[in-house]
């Protein structure tokens, strides 16, 4: 069975005035998809008015807790001492997202227990059997 991972944390939208909005996110691990990470922002916050979650590498995440990192559509950079922007690019733009670098690193340590570092296709080989062995029950 695929063990899953949520935790709610509290981030904050950096608008193009510069202005800081706080706005509820959930960061999502799931074993079943052992190198990814996700990040769930509310309707409330997006153009569309839908929720809107991002995934990528969850070395990408740990990158950039310490230094900046990223080439594609998020990058991810160390912000004085207590923080880590997020940034998001999209067809209609980009958003900027700050947190708390405790919260994100607690939440990576928490996805490291689940599946350790370097153990991710090993995690994917065992989630795989136990569905065939178990039929999907």
């Amino acid at each position: 069975m695929a063990v899953t991972l949520e935790q709610s944390a509290r981030a904050r939208l950096i608008t193009p005035e510069g202005r800081e909005r706080p706005i509820p996110v959930t960061l999502r691990y799931a074993a079943s998809d052992p190198l990814a990470v996700q990040v769930t922002f509310p309707p409330e916050v997006s153009l569309d008015g839908a929720e809107v979650t991002w995934i990528f590498a969850r070395g990408l995440l740990e990158a950039g807790l310490s230094a900046p990192a990223g080439t594609g559509d998020v990058h991810i950079w160390p912000c004085g001492r207590a923080r880590t922007v997020l940034e998001f690019h999209a067809p209609h733009g980009l958003a900027l997202v700050q947190f708390d670098r405790a919260a994100l690193r607690r939440f990576l340590m928490r996805s490291y227990a689940v599946v350790g570092a370097g153990s991710e296709e090993a995690a994917r080989d065992l989630d795989r059997g136990l569905t065939k062995l178990l039929g999907g029950v």
